[in-house]
């Protein structure tokens, strides 16, 4: 194992988008750093140290536990809030119960522990607690955490493009962001990593930002359906609502037509993409994000009722969101609800 812990940072989460963030990671890290990977895939374990060899040390670690046991840095992309208690919160193999294992062996060192999956509001609100408890009781205050949401999907996350909506403790922020920026820069845009306030914050940036996108991807297919129904050119089309007042992210970024715009997953059978059932759960997030705050919604329940009625449907379940537009594409008018 690495014997120093500040040059040592581990990444656990090698899924669809922890996969790649990791690859750009190692990349960005250099070779004095030591990148400490952890998945429940052995498959994706074996292919991630088969393609990082002769770049930088990498070795594997069965846990959270082992994570912050020895490095001062961690990072998670986790899949859900069953997965993140688990990771962090489990007194045998926690990130939390590691970072008190590490202190046992002399004074503790600053810690810092960043999730970046889209997870609960409440998820993120209890390891946010969990840790300043710790922190507070047994580790000094150099345990912090750091909820790092990502926008950009597959894709973004290949390229290095990413969005990060970060939220961190105002008590610290002034210079923990700085540092947290430093390694998140690796995975995404500089320009594009946002200090969004106090822990939570980062999760409700996030939780909004896909409510308005899994809309707008319902929208935007509807609209250029009824461009394929009437005969148009829909890449011409394309180009006219890219050019006015109904440009969004779906139209100029991931076209959910086929043939129109080049590596998108709708050119790949809708493949490799944000899976329409993560896209109705952040829909159904951002829902009870807005009942919880008294905000009135209108549009959130016809397009999670969209989204289920095409998950229902085999030729559809576990594509790019987009596939929507397929959904409607192939089915008959008066059968859509």
């Amino acid at each position: 194992m690495p014997s120093s812990p500040e040059n040592t940072v581990a990444f656990i989460g090698l899924g669809v988008m922890g996969y790649p963030m990791a690859r750009n990671l190692l990349s960005g890290l250099g070779p004095e750093k030591t990148l400490l990977i952890c998945d429940v895939s052995t498959e994706a374990l074996d292919r991630f140290l088969e393609e990082a060899q002769g770049q930088a040390v990498v070795q594997v670690i069965s846990n959270g536990f082992e994570a912050t046991k020895v490095a001062d840095t961690v990072i998670t992309m986790l899949p859900g809030s069953d997965a993140v208690k688990s990771v962090y919160l489990d007194p045998i193999t926690g990130i939390l119960a590691g970072a008190v294992a590490a202190a046992e062996t002399g004074l503790p060192s600053p810690k810092l522990i960043i999730e970046c999956g889209t997870i609960e509001t409440d998820t993120i609100q209890a390891v946010a607690k969990a840790t300043q408890e710790v922190s507070a009781s047994t580790l000094e205050n150099t345990l912090t955490f750091v909820d790092a949401p990502v926008s950009g999907g597959p894709m973004g996350a290949q390229a290095g493009t990413l969005a990060f909506m970060v939220g961190c403790p105002p008590a610290v922020s002034d210079r923990t962001f700085p540092v947290v920026k430093s390694y998140l820069k690796y995975m995404g845009r500089e320009k594009d990593i946002f200090l969004c306030g106090d822990v939570g914050a980062g999760t409700a940036f996030k939780v909004i930002n896909n409510y308005l996108s899994a809309i707008t991807s319902l929208a935007a297919s509807e609209a250029l359906n009824i461009g394929t129904k009437a005969g148009l050119n829909v890449k011409l089309l394309t180009d006219v609502i890219n050019a006015s007042g109904g440009q969004c992210w779906v139209t100029s970024k991931s076209n959910p037509v086929p043939g129109i715009q080049e590596n998108v997953p709708s050119n790949r059978n809708y493949e490799g993409g944000f899976r329409i059932e993560l896209c109705a759960k952040v829909l159904g997030m951002g829902s009870k994000l807005a009942k919880s705050v008294g905000a009135r919604t209108v549009l959130d329940k016809p397009t999670l009722e969209a989204f289920r009625e095409a998950m229902d449907d085999d030729r559809y379940r576990g594509k790019d969101a987009r596939v929507v537009y397929k959904w409607l594409n192939e089915s008959e008018s008066q059968d859509v609800k």
